[in-house]
């Protein structure tokens, strides 16, 4: 009898790249006209990123700028989970988004269900903010692959295969 093949579904993103596409964001917005002279703040923590600028037409500019450096570096844009716009001293707007990183309880639990519907013989099973998922058979493993992207979709939050086995 063969041994089990596993694989882990991931939600994670490369750091150095995320640093990157912000430090591109705020290069452009120092020498973008319309941005030049909005004294624009894209601050980058650990686990989230602030934008404060001068209104909400320059915040949504500033949003879009960013989504676009990430994307261009290979990232998702499900990894901004963007807050509400909060108005802050001096009339200016600030907007902070939590940066997804780790697959979420209920997430895990939805995405389980879904691969056991489909392949009863295949394993799921939660591993802190990852999901292993296993099987004797490989060719059944590249099929719940194959189904979890097709549905990536239904759910917020990057996805990636990883430790194939």
């Amino acid at each position: 009898m063969p041994a089990e093949s596993t694989f882990d579904i991931v939600s994670d993103f490369e750091r150095q790249e995320l640093v990157n596409a912000i430090d591109q964001a705020r290069r452009e917005v120092a020498t973008r006209y319309d941005l030049k002279d909005t004294k624009t703040e894209i601050v980058l923590s650990e686990k989230e990123l602030a934008i404060t600028t001068e209104s909400e037409m320059h915040l949504a500019a500033v949003r879009d700028l960013v989504q676009t450096k990430a994307l261009r570096r290979n990232l998702s844009i499900k990894i901004f989970k963007f807050g509400p716009v909060q108005e802050v001293s001096g009339g200016r707007v600030r907007q902070v988004a939590t940066l997804q990183r780790g697959i979420p309880e209920d997430v895990a639990k939805k995405l389980a269900k879904l691969i056991r519907d489909h392949f009863p013989k295949v394993q799921p099973r939660i591993q802190g903010d990852a999901l292993r998922v296993g099987s004797k058979s490989r060719d059944e493993l590249q099929a719940v692959i194959r189904l979890v992207k097709e549905r990536q979709d239904e759910f917020d939050i990057p996805l990636q295969f990883t430790n194939y086995r």
